[in-house]
């Protein structure tokens, strides 16, 4: 299973791979096209041509990790725009919504991170 933490750095291959490729031949992609090293502890994600799997790749200390995503039916909605170069960065927020298929641009969550008010805690009553 591949943990999605808050801190990784995800990227999305804008081009789609020939999906009949494994471990290795994605780390080539990497390596070729993308011109990052996989074993850096960034997780990539690859489509298909059809936009109706996924493939995400990352390496966890100890060796790469491979997982697969195919729609019964349907395709991905969300599609990075064609000119944004060779990757296209993701939170991970963003990532566990495309792999529900969602859609990136109408879906609304709570920001990363906001300040706590003061006045929202509780303080015990002084005597």
């Amino acid at each position: 299973m591949i943990q999605i933490t808050p801190q990784m750095r995800i990227l999305l291959a804008v081009e789609p791979v020939d999906f009949r490729q494994g471990i290795d031949g994605l780390a080539g992609v990497c390596r070729r096209a993308l011109g990052s090293d996989p074993l850096q502890g960034k997780l990539f994600v690859f489509r298909s041509r059809s936009w109706r799997e996924l493939k995400l790749l990352v390496y966890d200390g100890q060796g790469l990790s491979l997982c697969q995503k195919r729609l019964s039916s349907g395709r991905f909605e969300w599609l990075p725009a064609a000119s944004a170069g060779t990757t296209h960065a993701l939170l991970p927020l963003a990532l566990q919504t495309l792999l529900w298929n969602g859609d990136l641009t109408a879906g609304r969550a709570a920001p990363l991170w906001r300040p706590v008010a003061l006045a929202a805690v509780a303080r015990p009553p002084e005597k």
